[in-house]
């Protein structure tokens, strides 16, 4: 299931993105290896990857050290209320429309 991921994964993930990116941008540079959307779409790539895997250890810890949070039965009530909301909206809206014509 798709969860969101915490404020902590956001945060580090893209400081390790800029990290990795700049690294491996270096690396290509010292190995001659010549500038074009080749050697950029591979700095990109590698460094989305090492971002991904720090966020997902960031969540592994994080959730090592709280314990597993419940998030179906959260997101079920959740839903259903934006449900409600957006359906007093609707109706509420209707009224206006009727009323003014």
């Amino acid at each position: 299931m798709f969860t969101l991921p915490s404020a902590w994964n956001l945060i580090i993930s893209t400081i390790v993105f800029f990290v990795a990116a700049r690294y491996l941008h270096r690396y290509l540079e010292a190995q001659g290896i010549p500038k074009g959307m080749t050697r950029g779409m591979l700095v990109f790539s590698l460094a989305s990857m090492v971002s991904w895997g720090s966020g997902e250890m960031v969540d592994w810890t994080q959730e090592k050290i709280e314990g597993p949070q419940p998030q179906v039965a959260q997101a079920s009530d959740d839903m259903s209320q934006l449900l409600k909301v957006l359906g007093q909206a609707q109706s509420s809206a209707e009224l206006k429309g009727a009323s003014s014509n």
